[in-house]
């Protein structure tokens, strides 16, 4: 793929995955979650030029980072994502206002990462954003199906995050 392509499919999948964020939707366990993310990490992993070849170590080290920093939004964000179950037993998401710290936290440490790329001369290419938007969504996509898988139907009402904060009854659309 081009660099062009690429930043086209980075926008278009962060765009969609945003959108889908506030909107509530239902998880299911029983599909593979991790299909999306390891296409993304595929396609990420043919490119050439994930590490800058004139400087192959202080690149490496970048790339590391860029995956801690995607790793951590991912399971940030599916922290902050609020679960609960309705009363077909079906589990529903839907991300919170933390949600919007996590991704601004994250896009924060992504722009000094490049920004220190960017003094040290080091050529980063989107394959590289690419690869963390993959782990990103692989650590979110997990880490909300473990929750869901591990919490049970009666506790995943009494302990998702933001159910003790009081707000205005309302039905959660379906």
């Amino acid at each position: 793929m081009s660099g062009l392509l690429d930043a086209l499919t980075i926008v278009a999948v962060a765009g969609l995955v945003v959108a889908r964020q506030f909107r509530a939707h239902r998880i299911d366990t029983d599909r593979r979650w991790w299909l999306a993310p390891a296409v993304l990490g595929v396609i990420a992993l043919r490119e050439p030029g994930l590490t800058d070849t004139h400087h192959p170590l202080v690149s490496v080290l970048l790339l590391a980072a860029e995956l801690l920093i995607g790793v951590g939004t991912g399971v940030g964000w599916a922290w902050a994502t609020r679960i609960w179950v309705s009363a077909d037993g079906a589990v529903w998401s839907r991300g919170s206002r933390a949600s919007i710290a996590v991704w601004t936290a994250g896009i924060a440490l992504r722009a000094a990462l490049f920004a220190a790329a960017a003094a040290l001369g080091v050529r980063q290419d989107t394959s590289a954003v690419l690869l963390a938007l993959a782990a990103t969504l692989l650590a979110r996509s997990g880490t909300l199906a473990w929750r869901t898988r591990t919490s049970g139907s009666k506790a995943v009402a009494g302990a998702t995050y933001g159910d003790l904060v009081p707000r205005l009854a309302r039905k959660e659309p379906a």
